[in-house]
């Protein structure tokens, strides 16, 4: 069962996320925070394995809460949750380490499987999103492609993890073992200078490789 916490400064909004995502029996929410820096606290004193977390709150808000998060406890997956449909938000969480990035218009189901794409290694944009980030990723990617050697599975793991493919779906596509997939993902971190598969899969639009 994934320990998860809602980090929104509105009670009624998290007491309504916490009765969506609990229909799931994976899924339990142990802890709730209003801000950022509850969020922290919290986590000096539990264990947590997913966050579901507001953009724009008090205090400290999403994307500075995730930068914190990400630096302390790499291991949390993050998934930022927004009535904004901003893509420079959008931007920052990816590149802070967030595993996705949702409206609140989403569907509930759409709530759950998000949770389970994030903890699987996934990522989740909502598409509105998607439509506008991708873009600003690519044209980012003018600037010169470093010189790094990575092998042709590496080359495919990489564009495979950059189209938000979990290692069950790349060890499925690929004829390979979920180890196999998850020790190359490791290589390629290492080899990359990356610091997880959230940068990764940003690294795989930014340089084309999902095409």
């Amino acid at each position: 069962m994934w320990r998860v916490m809602i980090v929104e400064d509105q009670a009624i909004v998290r007491q309504g996320l916490k009765v969506i995502l609990e229909q799931d029996s994976n899924i339990h929410v142990t802890h709730e925070a209003g801000n950022g820096q509850e969020a922290i606290n919290i986590l000096d004193k539990h264990m947590i394995d997913f966050i579901m977390m507001d953009v724009r709150m008090p205090i400290m808000n999403g994307i500075e809460t995730t930068r914190v998060i990400k630096k302390n406890w790499p291991h949390i997956k993050i998934l930022i949750l927004t009535t904004f449909n901003d893509d420079e938000y959008a931007l920052q969480a990816l590149k802070e380490g967030a595993s996705g990035f949702l409206l609140k218009t989403a569907e509930s189901q759409k709530l759950i499987e998000a949770v389970y794409s994030c903890m699987q290694g996934g990522m989740t944009i909502h598409d509105e999103v998607a439509a506008k980030v991708m873009p600003r990723l690519l044209q980012q990617s003018k600037n010169p492609t470093p010189e790094i050697d990575l092998s042709t599975r590496e080359l495919a793991i990489t564009k495979l993890v950059g189209e938000g493919k979990t290692n069950k779906e790349i060890a499925e596509e690929l004829y390979l073992s979920i180890g196999t997939v998850k020790n190359h993902v490791t290589q390629i971190l290492q080899k990359t200078g990356l610091r997880d598969r959230t940068q990764l899969a940003i690294y795989a639009v930014k340089h084309d490789l999902t095409n």
